[in-house]
């Protein structure tokens, strides 16, 4: 007999490469991590104190599909690499933070800019641009015992075969082992918290029928079609 007084969710999980599942916790996103996107976004590209938000485990979608939001006419794609880690703590230091990472995946932050641009005017969370159904499509997870700790390399986003983001992980403001340093310091990390970590520059709207093609250089493809 269950303890709990409604029906409990499902757990949300993420496909690993070959087999298995990983569970998910937490999803932190890291804002404006390349310099070039940056400054597309109307920001300094100096390296100030980075700074996350955060969306919903049940966002992380590897379905292949998106689609397309209500209450909005301006939804842009933002073509990520994300971490997923095994253990986590607080306090963690540079050095040691690559121990915790599980492994990588593409992924892809799908924003709700109209809304998200309102929400920045006002002062107010972005969670309504950034935080609704379905805003983070991803691809097989792929562990650190494949394919090592990419730390440079093209990430590329093409809609509909043309190529509308490109840059590298290297030009990173906060790189990977940084970014879970600095989080740690303000939250307790642990096994299955996911981290997007930036977009370069190029960000744009799509539109219903579109196929989208996320490529990180060691890893395998995301294709998302936006219905």
């Amino acid at each position: 007999m269950s303890d709990f007084a409604i029906a409990a969710p499902t757990p949300v999980s993420i496909p690993v490469a070959g087999d298995g599942r990983f569970p998910v916790r937490r999803v932190y996103c890291i804002g404006r991590n390349y310099a070039a996107h940056a400054v597309e976004m109307g920001h300094d590209p100096d390296r100030e104190p980075p700074f996350f938000f955060q969306k919903n485990p049940d966002n992380l979608d590897p379905s292949g599909e998106f689609p397309y939001p209500p209450k909005t006419s301006d939804v842009h794609h933002e073509a990520e690499l994300a971490v997923a880690l095994k253990s986590g703590g607080t306090n963690i230091s540079v050095g040691d933070a690559l121990s915790h990472v599980f492994g990588y995946a593409p992924a892809l932050d799908m924003t709700r800019r109209d809304l998200q641009g309102e929400a920045k005017k006002m002062g107010r969370p972005w969670e309504i641009g950034k935080a609704f159904e379905r805003s983070a499509p991803i691809g097989p997870l792929q562990p650190v015992s494949s394919v090592g700790h990419p730390d440079s390399g093209r990430i590329v986003l093409k809609v509909n075969g043309e190529t509308r983001q490109e840059g590298d992980l290297n030009q990173m403001i906060w790189k990977v082992p940084e970014m879970i340093a600095y989080l740690s310091d303000y939250f307790e990390l642990a096994s299955g918290d996911v981290i997007l970590s930036g977009t370069p520059a190029g960000v744009g709207p799509v539109q219903r029928g579109d196929a989208l093609e996320v490529t990180v250089e060691g890893l395998e493809p995301l294709r998302v079609t936006v219905v």
